[in-house]
C-alpha cells in the first residue's frame, strides 16, 4: 500500500512539473508573439515618422524622395520582402542623416526638428523592440530544446520562433 501512496504522489509530482513547464513555454510562446507585434508596430511607425518627414518639404527633394521611397516599400513589403525592405530604410536613413551639420542645420527649424526627432524615437524604439524580441526568441528557444521538454513534446504543433534579423542602426545624430 505504501509503494502505491509513492508511485501515485511521483505520478502526480510529475503530472504538475509536466503542466507547469507546458504552461511556462506556453507563456514564453505568447510572448514571442506579443513581442512580434510590437516590432511590427514601431516598424510601422519609423516608416510613417520617415514618409511624413520626407512628404513635409523640410529636405531636399532628392533625399525627400529617396526616403519616402524606402519608407513606402518598407509599409507595403511582404513576409518575405520585409527583412530587405527594412535594411534598406535603415540605409536611407543613415545616408540622408550622416552629416550632422546639415541636420543640426535643418533642426533650426522648428517643424523640421519636431519631425526629425519623431524619426529619431522611432528609430531607437524599432532597435528596443527587436533587442527585446529576439531576446525573447533565444530564451523561448533554449526552454524547447531542454531533453525535459522534448522528451514529453510539451512544445506541441507551436513553430519554432525565428529571431527578426535587419540592420537596425540609428544614425549617430540620431542617438543624442
Amino acid at each position: 500500500m505504501e509503494a502505491l501512496v509513492v508511485v501515485l504522489a511521483l505520478v502526480a509530482l510529475l503530472a504538475l512539473v509536466l503542466t507547469w513547464s507546458a504552461g511556462r513555454l506556453d507563456h514564453l510562446h505568447s510572448r514571442v508573439e506579443r513581442m512580434a507585434a510590437t516590432l511590427d508596430a514601431e516598424l510601422l511607425r519609423r516608416s510613417a515618422a520617415t514618409l511624413d518627414l520626407a512628404t513635409s518639404g523640410v529636405l531636399d527633394p532628392a533625399t525627400s524622395m529617396v526616403l519616402a521611397d524606402a519608407a513606402h516599400r518598407a509599409r507595403t513589403a511582404g513576409p518575405g520582402e520585409r527583412e530587405e525592405a527594412e535594411n534598406a530604410l535603415t540605409e536611407a536613413l543613415l545616408v540622408a542623416f550622416a552629416d550632422d551639420s546639415e541636420t543640426h542645420a535643418l533642426e533650426r527649424d522648428a517643424e523640421a526638428a519636431a519631425r526629425i526627432a519623431e524619426v529619431a524615437t522611432a528609430s531607437r524604439r524599432v532597435q528596443t523592440a527587436r533587442r527585446l524580441h529576439n531576446d525573447t526568441v533565444a530564451v523561448t528557444r533554449v526552454r524547447r530544446r531542454a531533453p525535459f521538454v522534448r522528451a514529453f513534446h510539451l512544445a506541441g504543433r507551436a513553430v519554432v520562433p525565428e529571431p527578426s534579423e535587419f540592420d537596425d542602426r540609428v544614425p549617430p545624430v540620431f542617438q543624442r
